[in-house]
């Protein structure tokens, strides 16, 4: 059965064309200017955009665990982190789950788990409306990394390795003054418990993060398939060139101009925070998506925290110079290629049907209506 789509703004891979598309089997089928010919759904001149790719989202961990110290049934919140994604018009999603973690009041190595099970449980039952994959993040200075990593290392679901390091004081938190204020206004923490906590995370990645990260790259080389590996928070050019070392493609969320030049240079990828292009900077005082994206310097943006934040940020994009070609690619085929997904991504005959219906209303890019492989989920 072909589906028709007339009075469109297709957003293709290097332009705006106001235009028809059609879908068959699934596909993209057609795509082209207005044809004469009766019959169709008529989009009044909204948008016509991809599907968007989401590479790291911590969405399902606010589901599952709605407030501290609250461990919400793993099913429903599953259920209710798809919804909140299809509806933002992400079509594929890799869910960043985190392996380990420096907060010792975490519930994150209890849920590990209970999540992947739950996540494999509900797309074989069918009940998602995304295409889930996952993102596993591993925390280095974890003392049981390697054996809490083992049972994912040839899950048919992987597609991406990130390897993390939060310990205060650098990366990230290389700012002490904005770590203070983010966890004592995030947990309530006193400002003794705060400095007890710093002292006992710099002896724990002392003694765990090198032994680890050596451990996890020569094991994902040892894969039969390709699994990207993506370095997190890289600040110095040093970082970036321990990564490259080890064979990372990937450069996430670098924190300084500087690491995001060595990140280009290398030819690594390069994704920044659609919070942090919506809200104009970093929360954590480190350097603003907008200033990379002015530099050239950003591949792709991810939602981390805000589903919403993802197209938002993509039509921000604009007002950096880029077109809205360039801007969409951000977040559909950039990521998509990232991590070898080449089904899917872009606007292009014979790709997979995912895309998206949006109105953009004072300003704001609205999505109307959400379509994977040719079948409405949203």
């Amino acid at each position: 059965m072909m589906n028709r789509i007339k009075n469109a703004q297709l957003v293709l891979a290097d332009q705006v064309l106001q235009g028809e598309m059609t879908v068959e089997n699934g596909a993209i089928a057609t795509l082209g200017a207005p044809a004469s010919l009766p019959g169709g759904d008529d989009w009044n001149g909204d948008y016509l955009l991809p599907g968007m790719v989401e590479l790291h989202t911590d969405n399902l961990e606010k589901h599952l665990m709605p407030r501290p110290k609250v461990n919400w049934p793993t099913l429903p919140a599953i259920m209710a982190h798809d919804a909140q994604v299809a509806a933002s018009g992400i079509t594929t999603v890799l869910d960043a789950i985190s392996v380990g973690d420096i907060d010792s009041d975490s519930m994150r190595n209890d849920t590990l788990e209970a999540c992947t099970q739950g996540l494999r449980l509900a797309a074989e039952s069918g009940i998602l409306r995304a295409d889930h994959f996952l993102h596993m993040r591993l925390e280095l200075a974890e003392e049981n990394l390697l054996d809490m990593f083992a049972p994912y290392l040839n899950d048919d679901r992987l597609k991406l390795v990130s390897l993390m390091d939060h310990t205060p004081g650098q990366r990230q938190w290389t700012d002490l003054t904005h770590y203070r204020t983010y966890v004592s206004g995030k947990r309530g923490w006193s400002e003794d418990k705060v400095e007890s906590m710093l002292e006992r995370l710099l002896v724990r990645q002392q003694t765990y993060a090198a032994a680890n990260r050596r451990s996890i790259v020569a094991s994902c080389r040892n894969l039969d398939r390709p699994v990207p590996l993506a370095t997190h928070d890289d600040t110095t050019i040093e970082h970036v060139s321990e990564g490259v070392g080890d064979g990372v493609t990937i450069s996430e969320f670098p924190t300084t101009v500087a690491a995001a030049r060595a990140a280009r240079e290398q030819q690594l990828g390069i994704i920044m925070g659609a919070p942090n292009m919506v809200r104009g900077g970093s929360h954590s005082g480190n350097v603003s998506a907008a200033e990379l994206a002015r530099a050239d310097l950003l591949d792709v943006l991810s939602s981390d925290y805000v589903p919403a934040s993802l197209l938002h940020a993509a039509f921000l994009l604009q007002d950096q110079g880029f077109d809205l070609p360039k801007a969409m690619a951000t977040v559909s085929r950039n990521p998509a290629r990232m991590i070898g997904l080449h089904d899917r991504g872009e606007l292009a005959v014979g790709l997979r049907a995912d895309f998206l219906r949006v109105r953009v209303v004072q300003g704001i890019p609205v999505v109307l209506g959400v379509w994977k492989a040719g079948v409405q989920i949203a």
